[in-house]
């Protein structure tokens, strides 16, 4: 029906879809089910596989961690486990688009919908400026391989420090003699702003990654990181790891046994991926059995590729010395591997090093993938609350020519562009572990909820401890939040308020579109059942498929 139905009763902020309802638009999708364990395990390995080894690492290692950051990722890998086994029960039961945003609307009720939904922007599109920054780092580095990056990118020096022109954010975050500050640089990251504008205007074009792309992507970056690794045991210093954990400066996560958790809840960015496995969830031959492989055996490779990593990347480099954009790079460089030298009459010094490079062009490739997985998530979360009424249509108008949301994927590229431009890594990495961290809780929560409230539920996967894992799931990760979200308050009492200033505005403007356009256009609380509505089969099949989305009205 086109028209309003029997409107829902109930409190109107905690309207739930009913788990029916959620299965039916599951049922109505036309998306083969086509991928099983490996596939689902190469998919989440590739989404996490991104910024948060390539960059994250040596920021966490420079500020908050030391070498015990492979501590870190043992700690932030265990909450993810926790989290993951709830999305795995989740996906089975409800194996729809939408992911954590449908799941919220099918248990917890409309309002958490919404907070989840604007959760996963922070999660997916800040996590995607994030990464552009990463990449404009490894872009920078390989151009000075060649003696390009002077010519292009002259150094600039600003307060605190100095950077690339053009591919150094306009805010850069700054911390001496236990004091932070935020100064201006006077340029900006073009080159981040480009990466963006790059891989959006494929999106808008109607580029997809199919899944053997993605295991040829995957493969990649792997044998990138198994190289670095083979390689950079040779030039680990012992000494570089003494003391393991640094004594604390006195400044809150700065070293000590509190830097390994703040550096934990960090690096929670470096796992943002696993979710794209639970929303591939209608997509897989056996969800019951497939997603929680899929999850797990994701996390469990990357934690330990993870480990590994960090582990050479300090032994090589003094952990001070890895407060880099492109911290993989520095590594590479200090090993000085002139074995593999061959000469290049363009390159820095006449010659150019095979390894360096080839691990460097892996990074850009892995990077690039990534940038482009989270702007597909980003606008895919966008489309399905523009869908069930919660934001304008616009972001679910498909091109005529090429069949993608055109209009959302520009917006959403022109804001995720101007963050990856204007702001420092280290605030968009706890922007985005912080919205994570809390989007895991809520699905946690969740299980919680439909334990409780349907205990009779097929549930053909069902997590391991029942209601006290998914508890422990919610402390683990509100404990991580913590940890991002203490700090924002303890710089905005004692030196700057910007980044506690960016996340109230941030959480703001959501309430306010809520308020404005949400309540007043949700299609749950008209009564209208969507998947008679449109003429879309689902969500992911607007995306995948570019089907043309008129209404019946």
């Amino acid at each position: 029906m086109s028209a309003e139905g029997i409107r829902p009763k109930g409190n109107r902020l905690f309207l739930k879809k009913s788990v029916a309802q959620i299965q039916k638009e599951a049922a109505k999708s036309e998306l083969k089910r086509t991928l099983g364990p490996i596939n689902l395990m190469s998919l989440g390995i590739g989404a996490i596989i991104g910024a948060g080894i390539f960059v994250l690492t040596g920021q966490v290692a420079a500020a908050n961690a030391g070498p015990a950051i492979m501590l870190s990722f043992v700690v932030a890998g265990i909450a993810c486990a926790l989290a993951g086994l709830c999305y795995a029960e989740l996906a089975s039961t409800m194996p729809v688009s939408g992911s954590a945003y449908t799941y919220a609307y099918g248990t917890l009720g409309e309002v958490f919908a919404w907070i989840m939904g604007w959760l996963l922007v922070l999660e997916y599109g800040v996590a995607a400026s994030t990464v552009a920054v990463g990449w404009s780092g490894y872009v920078v580095s390989i151009l000075h391989d060649f003696g390009l990056s002077e010519s292009i990118f002259p150094t600039i020096q600003y307060a605190g420090g100095e950077g690339p022109q053009w591919a150094t954010p306009l805010v850069q975050l700054v911390q001496d003699a236990g004091a932070t500050s935020f100064p201006l640089t006077g340029t900006f990251n073009l080159v981040a702003a480009i990466g963006i504008a790059a891989v959006c205007s494929l999106l808008v074009l109607g580029v997809s990654e199919s899944a053997s792309i993605n295991n040829i992507i995957v493969v990649i970056k792997i044998v990138v990181l198994l190289t670095f690794i083979a390689v950079g045991i040779q030039y680990i210093n012992p000494a570089n790891w003494t003391p393991f954990i640094p004594e604390p400066t006195g400044q809150p996560g700065q070293f000590g046994v509190g830097g390994i958790f703040r550096g934990a809840a960090i690096i929670f960015f470096a796992y943002v991926g696993f979710e794209a496995v639970s929303t591939a969830a209608a997509e897989a031959k056996n969800p019951s059995k497939d997603v929680p492989i899929g999850i797990l055996g994701a996390l469990i490779v990357c934690t330990l590729i993870y480990m590994a990593v960090a582990a050479v990347m300090t032994g090589v480099v003094p952990y001070l010395e890895l407060a880099s954009p492109a911290p993989v790079a520095v590594a590479i460089d200090r090993m000085g591997l002139e074995w593999a030298n061959v000469p290049l009459a363009s390159a820095a010094g006449g010659q150019l090093n095979l390894i360096s490079f080839l691990i460097k062009i892996g990074a850009i490739t892995g990077l690039s993938s990534v940038m482009l997985v989270l702007c597909y998530g980003q606008t895919r979360i966008f489309y399905t609350m523009a869908r069930d009424g919660l934001l304008p249509k616009a972001f679910a108008i498909v091109h005529p020519k090429f069949r993608t949301p055109w209009i959302g994927t520009i917006v959403l590229g022109i804001l995720i562009a101007i963050a990856a431009a204007f702001l420092p890594i280290s605030i968009l990495g706890d922007l985005v572990s912080l919205g994570t961290a809390t989007a895991f809780a809520i699905v946690c929560l969740s299980v919680i909820f439909l334990r409780i409230k349907h205990p009779e539920m097929e549930r053909p996967f069902k997590v391991p401890g029942g209601i006290f894992t998914a508890v422990l799931g919610i402390l683990a990760c509100l404990f991580l939040a913590s940890q991002n979200l203490i700090p924002m308050f303890q710089h905005a009492a004692e030196d700057n308020p910007l980044p506690l200033m960016l996340l109230g505005g941030y959480a703001a403007v959501g309430a306010v579109i809520y308020i404005i356009y949400g309540f007043w256009n949700s299609k749950l609380a008209k009564g209208i059942d969507i998947t008679e509505d449109v003429k879309l089969e689902s969500a992911a099949e607007a995306f995948g498929r570019g089907v043309d989305n008129k209404k019946d009205d």
